[in-house]
């Protein structure tokens, strides 16, 4: 199963690397002012739509859907179905995309309604969606295409696609003196990605499948089907899209920089997410529904457990590192050309109030595992939206003494929430135990934390001391420092509470 996880996680780790040299670029090139807000809205909207479409609820009930047309009727009943839904889908967003571009001052108003008061910021914004917004009509259709493929067994082109979005933008970034603004810049480039990798995409199904294609729509039972299973999986999807549309909504109401103080501190939150907590969560998800399958329900849990444990071990250094120093992180990473050491104080406030909730994030999807696996959707979504709910009340309620760091907290809460509910949910189902031997495996793992910490703090006081009469990059230095020093650390403090034998038993297993 490692294996497995470092290959899906090796892909993810390239697009996030990839990323944060975008992030590096935006963060020096347009900063964090309004336009970098203006920006952000534009890029965030159609992001919406597709997490929640497209990626999110599309992959849910296609993948499954075709696989078992395929296998019940033949290549010749699945070329047909994809062909209905890719006339569907195209269709749909086709639509939505001119609707989108009609009312977009109207969308405006309703998703950034704090723009209202800022002209110039609101009729930006505007241009800037609807360069963006055909993004998703390409997205959607790359779905569409990795979906196909990985039943195939083709995973390369889907999984590097999202590199491409880094590479497009870095492109028209370093070119930005050809457009109005930066803004203009980045957002060209998010819509170029968009083509590249739909060809790239095209290309690959093309060679080894055949391309979809424009088919009359008949609502047969493997179409109907799919829309049944299409309906749960949106609303699960949405529910944590809502929190991120509340982040936008309440965040424009805010004065300029919180949208990118958001931002950066949330692509730095995702790095553990993507890399760590989806890698292991898609590895686990088929390694449950073989074994219970085959009635194997103890190496079920003995593999449920061991994500746990590998989750944690991985994750736990990212966790006490955002909390403890993350004004060093954020400096390191983006405090250059036009974002300030003040905005990085921002962002590196709104970081570690997201820290807090890291490990139910990137714990959620080993823990949905068991219930996906025995074909529940329902419960986890449920778990899902409760803690949705709770997230948005304590926005509203937060923001007005924390600001964005206010938001990013009541994100971390919903989190902590939505896991709660999860395991209860399975404990109460049989599906999991909470036994001492899982309660002593969480305590080593918080005190390797808290010692890490420590060492973390002091190498901080060291660093700012003794690199004081450094003046080329001095935080850059730091940073290195503190990943040697947390490395070490917490590599050696895991050694002595869980003994060499158990490293070498998770690794190997």
């Amino acid at each position: 199963m490692l294996g497995r996880i470092f290959t899906v996680g090796g892909y993810t780790l390239l697009s996030r690397l990839t990323g944060f040299a975008r992030d590096i670029m935006l963060a020096a090139i347009l900063g964090a002012g309004p336009a970098a807000d203006a920006f952000f809205v534009a890029l965030r909207l159609p992001n919406h739509f597709r997490a929640i479409f497209a990626e999110g609820a599309f992959n849910a009930a296609f993948v499954p859907a075709y696989a078992h047309v395929s296998g019940e009727g033949g290549e010749k009943a699945a070329s047909l179905f994809a062909n209905r839904i890719f006339t569907l889908l195209f269709v749909s967003q086709l639509v939505l995309l001119v609707v989108a571009w009609l009312c977009m001052p109207q969308a405006m108003s309703l998703l950034a309604p704090g723009f209202t008061e800022d002209t110039a910021q609101r009729n930006l914004a505007i241009e800037l969606t609807r360069i963006t917004f055909p993004y998703l009509l390409l997205i959607t259709l790359v779905t569409l295409y990795g979906g196909i493929l990985n039943v195939m067994h083709r995973f390369a082109s889907a999984a590097a696609a999202s590199i491409l979005l880094n590479v497009s933008m870095m492109a028209t970034l370093t070119v930005a003196v050809w457009f109005p603004t930066p803004g203009h810049a980045a957002a060209w480039g998010v819509l170029i990605s968009g083509f590249l990798q739909y060809f790239l995409l095209a290309g690959d199904l093309g060679t080894h499948g055949g391309l979809p294609r424009f088919a009359p729509i008949k609502w047969d039972e493997n179409v109907r089907a799919f829309f049944r299973a299409l309906g749960p999986a949106t609303i699960g999807s949405m529910g944590t899209q809502v929190a991120l549309f509340a982040d936008t909504i309440i965040a424009t109401f805010l004065p300029a920089g919180a949208l990118s103080a958001l931002y950066y501190a949330d692509r730095l939150n995702q790095l553990p997410i993507g890399v760590i907590g989806i890698a292991i969560g898609t590895v686990l998800l088929p390694e449950m529904s073989r074994r219970l399958t085959s009635e194997d329900h103890e190496g079920a849990s003995i593999a449920q457990r061991r994500a746990f444990d590998f989750t944690l071990l991985l994750s736990v250094p990212f966790v006490t590192a955002f909390l403890v120093v993350p004004d060093p992180i954020m400096r390191a990473m983006f405090a250059r050309g036009a974002f300030t050491k003040g905005d990085a104080a921002a962002a590196g406030a709104t970081l570690a109030a997201y820290a807090v909730g890291l490990i139910p994030f990137v714990l959620i999807r080993s823990a949905v595992a068991t219930f996906y696996a025995r074909r529940d959707t329902a419960t986890p979504v449920k778990a899902a939206l409760i803690g949705v709910a709770a997230n948005v009340a304590l926005k509203i309620a937060l923001v007005g003494p924390l600001a964005q760091v206010g938001l990013a907290f009541a994100t971390a809460v919903g989190a902590w929430i939505n896991l709660s509910l999860v395991i209860a949910f399975a404990v109460r189902a049989g599906y999991l135990q909470l036994d001492a031997v899982l309660m002593r495996s969480m305590a080593k793992f918080v005190a390797a934390g808290v010692v890490t910490g420590a060492a973390l703090w002091l190498a901080m006081r060291f660093s700012a001391s003794y690199l004081s009469g450094v003046t080329t990059l001095h935080d850059e230095a730091a940073f290195l420092l503190l990943i040697v020093v947390g490395s070490v650390v917490y590599a050696a403090a895991i050694l002595l509470l869980f003994g060499r034998r158990w490293v070498l038993s998770l690794v190997k297993g």
